[in-house]
């Protein structure tokens, strides 16, 4: 009952602190970029809050549990990715607009920005249909079982689509500040317990997973590679640290904020894999679809019942903090990218909130639907991370990184990209293993940058004033 309390009241205060922040929305600034307003603490807390999402708590907690701290290889690629991102940061927030398709088509033409608009939505979708699954998880599981799966997935679908739609991304920015201090707070202070009820490091040294090799666990070099990539290019794309950096007060505080964001990021990465190659020694044996829950397991019975509870309500503000973001970047795509460029460019700043807002319900109901087509979170979530970094990444990275890259090229290397992913993922699920052996994004990176340098070297140089604004 002492979860359940806890995540109530948790829950209860962010719905409030939304609404109230609802009343302050007057324009598309204030919703889609919180009125350009924020400053490099705030930034690191939202940075921070919607990186680490279920991918960790799940997926790479999954990855702990069946081959230790080799699953750092899959991390390493968001934190490569963040470090470059430094770099760009104060030149995304001198562009100054809304999304990461107003980038790409004002680099390239209009198709690059409404296919990666469609790419966003159909990953961003598939990454939020795995946050209400986590959600659903953590629900079942602090009532013992007597919310069923299946409605606590329902609950979680409606709050966060209610928690989105009230102030957008002034509420996101904001409340994700005490989301990451409760996030820090929470896995620190449940390491040492864990170490502690676990039975001391010699203990659990001799019951984890066993592991096939030392650095790769138990997977093989193509796996291993396969997990780092696709973090690695959703770092470097990321539709939500763009729409942040567009938010920040000037671009030196968007620069800032990138510097407390990858500290934050190693440090809670790093404990949270611990916690669950930990609870890999205490909870042996888990089903393959199961071992996701590990952290879940440890949180409510490894731990003293206080620290259970905090760490629940970490697991619970991951979970909301990165499916609330994840929601309201493709409702932005939509509104922005494609019904105010191409349908109805006078629509007003109020209906431009309002429309958004039915966008949000509309989204968070098809990421609700889309959740049955991966009953594994691990697999959902690097799907989601190869159709957007193979669709998106490329391209979007030459815009800062090459001055020969040519429009043709730069909307055909995402098509491409986008493509191969689905059509990869759909052979995957009906031949029941991954299909050829290869993860998607193999062949779908390899299909992206091909078609992105051959087309550019076979065309003219595009004109100046194509490149000349992002460098």
């Amino acid at each position: 009952m002492a979860y359940i309390i806890t995540i109530a009241i948790y829950l209860s205060l962010l719905l409030g602190v939304g609404i109230k922040l609802s009343f302050k929305i007057k324009n598309q600034e204030d919703f889609m970029v919180a009125g350009r307003k924020l400053t490099a603490p705030i930034l690191v807390g939202t940075l921070l809050a919607t990186w680490i999402g279920s991918g960790d708590i799940f997926s790479v907690a999954d990855l702990s549990y069946n081959h230790g701290f080799s699953s750092l290889i899959g991390s390493a690629g968001g934190w490569i990715g963040i470090i470059v991102i430094f770099f760009i940061a104060g030149r995304v927030r001198h562009f100054g607009q809304f999304t990461v398709p107003d980038i790409l088509e004002a680099r390239y033409n209009k198709w690059a920005r409404l296919l990666a608009t469609i790419t966003t939505i159909i990953a961003y979708i598939t990454i939020v249909s795995y946050q209400f699954r986590g959600g659903g998880w953590v629900v079942n599981i602090i009532s013992d079982g007597m919310i069923s799966n299946e409605t606590a997935i329902i609950f979680v679908t409606i709050f966060v689509i209610l928690y989105t739609l009230t102030a957008g991304m002034l509420s996101v920015a904001y409340l994700d500040v005490i989301n990451g201090i409760i996030i820090l707070i929470g896995v620190s202070l449940a390491l040492p317990f864990l170490i502690h009820s676990a039975g001391g490091l010699a203990t659990i040294s001799a019951n984890v997973t066993p592991r096939a090799h030392p650095v790769l666990g138990n997977m093989t070099w193509i796996k291993a590679i396969g997990y780092l990539i696709p973090t690695l290019l959703l770092a470097l794309g990321n539709g939500n640290m763009y729409q942040r950096f567009f938010s920040a007060k000037n671009e030196r505080e968007a620069r800032k904020s990138v510097v407390g964001w990858i500290v934050g990021v190693v440090i809670i990465g790093v404990a949270l894999q611990s916690l669950a190659v930990i609870g890999s020694s205490i909870f042996k044996g888990l089903p393959a679809n199961e071992s996701g829950k590990i952290i879940l397991l440890v949180a409510h019975q490894g731990l003293p019942t206080v620290v259970g509870c905090i760490l629940i309500a970490s697991i619970v503000a991951i979970i909301i903090s990165t499916a609330n973001s994840f929601l309201l970047v493709p409702a932005t795509n939509i509104i922005r990218d494609i019904w105010q460029r191409f349908i109805n460019p006078d629509i007003s700043q109020k209906n431009i909130v309002f429309y958004s807002r039915i966008t949000v319900v509309l989204l968070g109901g098809a990421a609700y639907v889309l959740i049955q087509f991966y009953p594994r979170i691990l697999n959902a979530a690097y799907a989601a991370y190869t159709v957007y970094g193979a669709g998106i990444t490329p391209a979007l990275m030459a815009t800062f990184f090459w001055k020969r890259a040519t429009p043709t090229a730069g909307a055909v290397s995402i098509l491409g990209g986008m493509v191969v992913t689905i059509v990869w993922e759909i052979l995957t699920k009906i031949n029941g293993e991954t299909f050829l052996g290869y993860p998607a994004i193999y062949p779908a990176l390899f299909t992206s940058i091909i078609l992105l340098l051959g087309i550019s070297l076979l065309q003219p140089p595009p004109a100046p004033e194509k490149w000349q604004p992002f460098f």
